[in-house]
């Protein structure tokens, strides 16, 4: 097994119904006797080439459409966390949308049951550490978000935090502010989705306006200097997902990729999956694509691996567990001599 794969490592950016393989969404529209446009999970794959966000979240959206019943939940969240925790992650907080669902009066306890248990389990057998948070769609109303909150209320204990995803132009954090308000009241972390296919003023009023945490994605931070200093300085997360950048066009290049820049800047970086299937890669072929693009070698992805736990929302005592691991994780012997950025 290579570096990476048993590098222990935090996935901070994962959509769950994105997790959704193509075999797996053809199983379950057998189930549930929903019909699909295509008619293989050869004919879907061929469709993973994608002119931008939006153009994506038309499949995801026909995707979601199989995830019907409790069992379906449970089987997507079980499916997703056996192959991460085969992949060295030791902590999952996962995005789940469930206003997906909700459209097709799909109740709150069937979707959250199903997902809740495959943690449970998944914590029981593997050993991993999963989480999730509750996804607000950005195309929608603020007033729906805020519908949203009420919707999950039975299930507080058991979520970690809110963000905001979605189609992100023409939709700035900013629209969300009483969203965030409301959330932050309630004892929720804060994360959004900004900085995408948004500009840099989309990151500044996630943290200005909605208060938030972290950023998700945060690509557009490097056409602003000034931003960028101010990650760094303030410990702000930022959760990169090349591949996803890459199949989406915001990047045409991972050779001219801005992580490598922003860590050397100071900024607290992450590396994720996004939507995995969709975009050619869970998170070890992320970290292997920004070896293989950047030339990082395996301190500078031990180091990507410490950000993922420092940037977690985990408790003190979950971050020192990851921190610890990875410093326990046996180094090559360049590494041992002190490799350090190229």
């Amino acid at each position: 097994m290579s570096f990476i794969d048993t590098l222990p490592k935090a996935e901070l950016h994962v959509h769950l119904e994105g997790t959704l393989e193509p075999e797996q969404m053809f199983q379950l529209a057998a189930r549930n006797g929903v019909g699909l446009p295509w008619d293989s999970a050869e004919a879907l794959r061929a469709e993973f080439t994608f002119t931008g966000l939006e153009h994506f979240l038309r499949l995801y959206t026909e995707g979601c459409r199989v995830l019907c019943t409790r069992q379906d939940f449970y089987d997507l969240a079980a499916a997703y966390l056996r192959r991460s925790a085969a992949e060295g992650v030791l902590r999952a907080e996962v995005f789940f949308a469930p206003q997906n669902f909700l459209d097709r009066d799909i109740p709150v306890t069937e979707q959250f049951g199903g997902v809740l248990d495959a943690i449970d389990d998944a914590r029981a057998d593997t050993g991993i550490d999963g989480a999730m948070l509750v996804i607000a769609q950005r195309h929608r109303t603020e007033a729906a978000a805020l519908e949203l909150l009420e919707a999950v209320r039975p299930f507080r204990d058991r979520i970690l935090g809110v963000g905001l995803g979605s189609a992100e132009r023409g939709n700035p954090p900013s629209k969300f502010a009483r969203f965030f308000t409301a959330a932050r009241a309630e004892g929720y972390r804060l994360t959004c989705h900004a900085g995408e296919e948004g500009p840099p003023s989309y990151i500044r009023e996630a943290l200005d306006v909605c208060g938030v945490e972290r950023i998700d994605h945060g690509y557009a931070a490097t056409q602003d200097p000034d931003l960028v200093t101010r990650l760094a300085d303030d410990g702000v997360p930022l959760t990169m997902c090349p591949l996803s950048n890459l199949r989406l066009q915001v990047t045409s290049d991972l050779s001219t990729y801005p992580l490598a820049d922003l860590m050397k800047a100071g900024v607290l970086v992450t590396v994720n999956s996004d939507d995995p299937p969709y975009f050619g890669g869970y998170v070890n072929d992320n970290y292997a694509a920004l070896e293989r693009h950047l030339g990082l070698g395996n301190a500078e992805l031990a180091a990507l691996a410490r950000n993922s736990f420092a940037g977690s929302f985990g408790d003190r005592s979950a971050v020192d567990r990851g921190l610890t691991a990875v410093d326990d994780h046996e180094p090559p012997a360049e590494v041992t001599a002190g490799a350090g950025w190229r």
